[in-house]
């Protein structure tokens, strides 16, 4: 994987390609960035740049920049740096299958059997395969890939880090250097506590990258051992370009799909997927059975809401925050503001039904709705209370929202 093949992040791939060339890299790095940013492949792509043969000047006449790790800076007449792995030599072809003996991959697993202690390696067949189909998936598609039964919970173990430690004490293979790529470290236990001696004083020309989604949830003794990386979330523009030139959607689709995505190219991904539900005409039926046909109708809603798996509910209260803010952003604007004709009918009635403090209200209310379905929250009790709180919000400004 090149940086090259990571959607948007210019100025991180420069930086990254700067540390390198300026021997300024850190023994420890922490890359920090949102789901659906793409910290995950930008650290595949990253340790590919470290063992290129092309960026280490390796079987070739000129050197092409200083070591990692403290050695004096060689002489070299190569003008232009080499900012991107080069794709071709053996160590990046191996590296793109993800088959390089000196790059190690940690991340969380299952446990398939009572008594059983998984490490990252029982599941290197699935891992290839995840990444090479889902490389911006977090880890609730990671552990429903692999897990055999419900409620599986996914973890780094404490014998995951025994392995770590094991393979780490080896030489490297071909490779100048030892890398491991360690994804998701906030469900790292206290056993995480073992690598700490390994991580503050490594074996020579060993590097340890770190890709979190969370750093407060990782073990603060780990991340003061780090080197920050922080990966920002994707432009709008980057993710609609994704979306039509990988993706093969539609522009109109791609660009709807980017502005409800808010950085986050695995959730437009997944809108894409949905792009031919009618969120529309649920949400429809959900605000009328709320401030006009009542709790039996509000029942059979939160029924046929609760059937839709936890994805699509994400995706729904989604949609519905975007049209909330499309109405706050009409009223204020009013014709000024691009929109679609029938987000642009939706968002007069929204806004005739509620105040912007309270379609504010509405608004914080969905974002802790989606955060506690992230969570496993049970979906009916979760709709029902939330239908509940609507009521209350927008009860004093009733319109029937008609076809």
């Amino acid at each position: 994987m090149q940086f090259s093949n990571i959607i948007g992040q210019s100025a991180t791939k420069q930086q990254l390609a700067e540390l390198v060339q300026h021997n300024r890299l850190s023994h420890a790095l922490l890359f920090l960035g949102k789901e659906g940013s793409g910290a995950l492949p930008l650290a595949i792509a990253f340790a590919q740049y470290i063992v290129c043969e092309k960026v280490n000047g390796k079987n070739t006449a000129i050197q092409a920049g200083p070591s990692l790790f403290g050695e004096p800076e060689p002489q070299t007449s190569n003008p232009k740096p080499q900012t991107d792995s080069c794709g071709v030599c053996s160590s990046c072809l191996k590296t793109q299958q993800l088959v390089h003996p000196d790059i190690h991959f940690s991340y969380p697993t299952v446990t398939k059997k009572a008594g059983e202690k998984p490490i990252a390696t029982d599941f290197i067949t699935e891992w290839r395969e995840f990444i090479k189909l889902n490389s911006y998936g977090n880890s609730f598609d990671w552990i429903e890939q692999i897990k055999e039964k419900e409620n599986s919970q996914g973890k780094i173990t404490a014998e995951e880090c025994n392995d770590i430690i094991r393979k780490l004490s080896l030489k490297s293979f071909e490779s100048e250097y030892k890398i491991l790529i360690m994804w998701m470290p906030e469900m790292l236990g206290t056993e995480g506590n073992k690598l700490l001696k390994l991580i503050e004083e490594p074996p020579p020309n060993t590097l340890f990258i770190l890709v979190t989604e969370n750093d407060a949830q990782v073990l603060q003794t780990i991340v003061s051992r780090c080197q920050l990386i922080k990966v920002p979330s994707l432009d709008t523009k980057e993710i609609e370009e994704a979306l039509i030139n990988r993706n093969k959607t539609e522009p109109v689709i791609a660009r709807q799909v980017a502005s409800l995505s808010e950085g986050n190219y695995r959730e437009a991904l997944q809108l894409v997927q949905h792009a031919e539900e009618d969120w529309q005409s649920l949400l429809r039926e959900w605000l009328n059975a709320i401030l006009k046909t009542g709790p039996v109708a509000q029942t059979k809603w939160v029924e046929e809401v609760s059937r839709l798996g936890r994805e699509k509910q994400k995706q729904f209260l989604r949609y519905f925050n975007h049209l909330l803010e499309q109405a706050i952003h009409y009223r204020i604007r009013g014709e000024q503001l691009v929109i679609a004709e029938k987000e642009k009918d939706f968002a007069e009635r929204l806004n005739k039904i509620a105040g912007i403090e309270q379609q504010q209200a509405i608004i914080e209310e969905i974002d802790r709705a989606s955060y506690y379905i992230e969570r496993n929250a049970h979906g009916k009790m979760l709709f029902h209370a939330l239908t509940i709180k609507l009521y209350h919000i927008i009860q004093d400004k009733i319109v029937f929202l008609a076809d």
